[in-house]
């Protein structure tokens, strides 16, 4: 699809303000600074959007007019990534899908006119039914928000909802209708799209192993500095890449708070000193990585890696998985020991030449944008290299 420009406003945002965004609460609420003033506002977007929502980034917002419902007066619209506003309202999504299928913007599906919005057909409600001919399509739209560069990818959190959409989606072709989604990517730059199978590894497979059976189609959108619509381009889906990476095995990033310093006794061998903080503990699996990291989350277990005699006193924060083909850990590791504030020597190292393989940060690494990037490297710039190598 060649790009298209338009002027058009789709949203009907007024009193547009910016904002300092400096907290989240919760996952519909985000803490900012308007005008040296400290304000809270809704955020219509479950996500966990790590990615954009950082200390000291650049809100778009919305003021509510009616407000009687929330404490709030104003909701979240977008976030300017890189000068670039980035659409996080996905309600919205919506909006944009009506435009392009009226539009005749989305390959595949020129010639299918709108029926119904939001219809109920078994256990779900699916976003459209759309008519071609003598040709019904129910059409699931999915907003994404994740992205490198040149990579979008969705889901950026767990969905249940979004696996049963897919697998009711498919099924629907055994009853003379057909099922898509279309992924709405609010980010200019990107050329391919995957399912992002390092968090939700479920939603991925089902994704790849239905992919015969719906229409799967992922478009990208500029939004102007004004919000407007901009270009407008249809995404790559590399399966190949999919059917290769998306399986139970890789490396992961285990997050643990330990929140006072104390003294560690590993076994009846070896005895360390702990300072309080964070500690990201960096292994691999070279299957089943789900169940190992579900091992790591438990307390009662059989005390057997150095990692477990840690997270008996330490409190469990997070897991982060990289499913990949290739073995990542000690490059993790050795990039997570350039940003992080000390580390543990010879911990976790028993069959590798590395110094460490635990590290230790004072705040919360989710809040640090080099952390940040560093996950994003491993779990989506290397794969543009590979890509852009390829093509």
């Amino acid at each position: 699809m060649s790009p298209f420009s338009s002027d058009r406003v789709l949203g009907n945002f007024k009193d547009l303000q910016k904002a300092v965004f400096t907290g989240r609460p919760n996952r519909f609420t985000v803490e900012c600074v308007i005008n040296n003033r400290k304000e809270r506002a809704y955020l219509p977007n479950p996500g966990r959007l790590w990615e954009l929502l950082l200390p000291g980034k650049e809100l778009y917002l919305a003021r509510d007019l009616q407000v009687s419902e929330r404490s709030t007066k104003y909701t979240v619209v977008a976030v300017k990534k890189e000068g670039v506003p980035v659409l996080l309202h996905t309600h919205h999504a919506n909006t944009v899908a009506k435009w392009l299928i009226e539009q005749e913007m989305i390959s595949g599906l020129e010639g299918y006119s709108i029926v119904k919005p939001q219809i109920s057909l078994g256990r779900s409600r699916f976003d459209f039914l759309l008519k071609k001919d003598n040709q019904s399509l129910v059409l699931e739209v999915k907003s994404c928000t994740l992205f490198n560069q040149e990579i979008a990818m969705f889901p950026d959190a767990i969905t249940l909802r979004g696996k049963r959409h897919l697998i009711e989606l498919a099924e629907l072709s055994h009853k003379g209708l057909r099922g898509g989604v279309l992924f709405i990517v609010n980010w200019p730059l990107a050329r391919y799209f995957l399912p992002e199978y390092h968090t939700d590894l479920e939603f991925s497979r089902a994704l790849y192993d239905l992919k015969d059976d719906l229409i799967i189609k992922a478009i990208s959108v500029e939004w102007k500095k004004d919000l407007t619509l901009g270009q407008i381009h249809e995404l790559e889906i590399p399966w190949w890449l999919i059917e290769r990476e998306a399986q139970d095995k890789g490396s992961y990033i285990i997050i643990l708070n330990l929140k006072d310093a104390q003294r560690l006794h590993i076994g009846e061998l070896r005895e360390i000193t702990l300072e309080k903080g964070y500690y990201l503990y960096v292994r691999s699996a070279r299957k089943n990585l789900t169940q190992r990291v579900q091992r790591h989350r438990r307390k009662r277990k059989k005390l057997f890696w150095h990692i477990d005699y840690l997270g008996q006193i330490a409190d469990f924060h997070l897991a982060l998985p990289v499913r990949s083909s290739a073995d990542l850990e000690c490059d993790i590791a050795k990039r997570l020991k350039a940003i992080s504030d000390w580390s543990v020597p010879e911990f976790g190292v028993s069959d590798c030449s590395c110094e460490t393989h635990l590290f230790g940060m004072r705040s919360n690494p989710i809040f640090s944008p080099t952390f940040i990037e560093i996950l994003q490297h491993f779990r989506i710039g290397r794969l543009e290299d590979e890509l852009m190598g390829k093509y």
